[in-house]
């Protein structure tokens, strides 16, 4: 992995996203060495919005109907927020998920340890970096809840905890596409495919077996014990301050780091990071850390650590975007920037994806 994909001063964010080539993504995206654009992180933390890179592809002169994979892509991002806002994500989605064996984790996987080397790796990699490509991640849920038999929460919990593009909406949605919970069929994948995507050669593993084997596999000995994961989150200290001149106030998170957000308008702006929001869906420190450093982009940001009711603000009107994690919060609600008006829930992607791709063509194309 490059060293700047963590840059996180925005003028760098920004030469990122000229940089993208979505006619390359189309092509070789799903091995792990393709042409993937890596602005997840920027995305889930709310610095770019979908709709942003969208337009900047349009400004660039890309032929819309030779880019719609990449934008389709954009399109999941905006899918599974929307998801979010209308269904309790946390529970299994559309079906219980089958053939559970534990509610844990196995400790091979945390450990790196799986015996599958190209997940071993990527595994290593999550530790090291926060990044792991999405479809080494897909790998990694498919061993966890269809080989390993653990249900999809907690594993999914680890994993979101370590990444720094963490959405919990793309994390534990995806985690359940791939368990069954929502979607028709779970997803499997043999040593073959693995192989495959990854350029590993990899062989007489337990995945080294036919798809019609694989359906029906046993747990393998090396998963069946699991671990206690400890998902401790260590907390930045809050800044000193006290607004009492009565002047509005702009409230940023974990999910809303928008530099250009209001910027034009003399308010405060606070980044309120909530125990009570955090400890639902930890993340590790390298995450906390890579947030904190993103809001250096907002001038003039001061750090809370506490609860929405809590923040010294006096009497001061409060603006903030539109989250599902934000359901406490009391003021003005600002909508996020999306890519079409297509709202409300969708039981698939792709009716979503019809009328949105209609909407957006129609308009840009």
């Amino acid at each position: 992995m490059k060293i700047n994909f963590l840059k996180t001063d925005y003028i760098s964010i920004l030469e990122k996203v000229d940089k993208v080539n979505p006619l390359r993504y189309a092509f070789n995206r799903n091995y792990i060495d393709g042409d993937v654009s890596r602005l997840s992180p920027y995305i889930s933390r709310g610095v770019l919005s979908t709709d942003q890179i969208f337009k900047n592809l349009v400004n660039r002169g890309f032929d819309l109907n030779k880019i719609e994979k990449f934008i389709q892509e954009l399109a999941w991002r905006d899918y599974w927020q929307l998801v979010w806002q209308e269904k309790d994500i946390n529970r299994d989605i559309k079906n219980p998920q089958s053939d559970i064996l534990s509610y844990g984790v196995s400790k091979n996987i945390v450990d790196h340890n799986t015996g599958i080397k190209a997940l071993d790796t990527a595994i290593k990699e999550l530790y090291k970096t926060g990044y792991v490509h999405n479809h080494l991640r897909m790998y990694i849920a498919a061993l966890s809840v269809n080989v390993a038999k653990n249900h999809w929460k907690v594993p999914a919990k680890w994993m979101y905890y370590h990444l720094l593009d963490g959405d919990w909406a793309s994390n534990s949605l995806s985690w359940q596409w791939v368990a069954g919970t929502n979607s028709s069929k779970k997803y499997i994948a043999n040593q073959d495919n693995i192989n495959k995507y990854t350029r590993t050669q990899q062989k007489k593993t337990y995945l080294d077996i036919d798809y019609s084997e694989l359906s029906e596999i046993l747990q393998p000995e090396t998963l069946k014990e699991l671990t206690s994961f400890d998902f401790e989150v260590v907390y930045p200290k809050s800044d000193l301050f006290n607004i009492n001149d009565g002047k509005t106030v702009c409230i940023y998170n974990y999910y809303n780091l928008d530099p250009n957000w209001r910027k034009e308008s003399n308010y405060h702006r606070i980044l309120l990071i909530e125990p009570s929001v955090i400890d639902l869906q930890p993340i590790g420190e390298k995450a906390m850390n890579f947030m904190l450093s993103l809001s250096k982009n907002i001038e003039g940001i001061k750090v809370f650590v506490g609860e929405f009711d809590e923040l010294p603000i006096g009497k001061s009107q409060v603006i903030y975007k539109e989250h599902p994690n934000n359901h406490n919060y009391k003021g003005i609600k600002d909508e996020r920037d999306w890519m079409s008006s297509v709202k409300g829930y969708h039981s698939s992607f792709f009716s979503f994806w019809k009328k949105a791709k209609k909407e957006i063509f129609r308009k840009y194309a």
